[in-house]
């Protein structure tokens, strides 16, 4: 197997706890970086839980102190993805891309790969989402409807996107998410933002499996397409 394989697995986790997910990830990682395993697309949903990114100080974005947080039933984590502190939980689609970027050594387009396929999924139903300047994930408005946390060994990818469709909105008050103040901005989820006209969790995943999948062989294949003559 080669970084020009095209096949695309997709791998479907149910709900996961996040440390069992994280080392799950890691396995998948390191079978692709020995050819011993395809691009894979992880969906999956965790129990509450705060992780803290690789961003310095991010820890001290966590705003509940250890009785609250057992009272909550939220744990927290350390995690080897950039960015800061992010919140994760049921009702919340998490995909984890674990694929090689070898044919397209592009971190910042692959981010932007990422929003698209996110926008696209929330278009589906009818929600114009948007980027904001300097700022990963996708926006409502002001309003913070998805997160992008990543990380990259020799090119190939783990951690990813977290969609929150009908999460506890009330724990992303545990933490700053993503070191955004209330001043910059809140999180929105599409419960929130459709009311009765919310999709469930598990179409949304099979939407954003879908945009991700048709849009994925465009997207690695495009640095290896030759230049036109002229």
């Amino acid at each position: 197997m080669s970084d020009s394989t095209p096949a695309l697995q997709i791998a479907r986790w149910g709900r996961t706890p996040y440390t069992a997910a994280l080392a799950r990830q890691a396995e998948l990682q390191a079978a692709r970086l020995a050819g011993d395993a395809p691009d894979t697309l992880v969906l999956t949903e965790h129990d509450p839980v705060f992780t803290v990114g690789l961003r310095t100080g991010a820890d001290r974005h966590l705003l509940w102190d250890a009785p609250t947080l057992a009272a909550e039933g939220v744990a927290v984590h350390e995690t080897n993805r950039g960015g800061d502190i992010t919140y994760h939980g049921p009702g919340q689609l998490v995909a984890y891309p674990i694929v090689s970027l070898g044919a397209r050594r592009d971190l910042h387009a692959y981010l932007r790969f990422l929003e698209d396929v996110l926008i696209a999924t929330v278009a589906r139903h009818g929600l114009e989402a948007r980027r904001r300047e300097g700022l990963t994930g996708i926006w409502i408005a002001e309003r913070k409807l998805a997160a992008i946390g990543v990380a990259v060994r020799r090119w190939v990818t783990m951690h990813g996107v977290a969609l929150n469709v009908a999460p506890e909105l009330r724990h992303f008050g545990g933490i700053v998410p993503c070191g955004i103040s209330a001043a910059e901005g809140t999180v929105t989820s599409l419960a929130s933002e459709l009311g009765p006209r919310c999709p469930t969790l598990e179409q949304v995943t099979e939407d954003f499996a879908g945009e991700f999948t048709s849009r994925w062989p465009a997207f690695i294949g495009e640095a290896t397409s030759p230049a036109p003559m002229g």
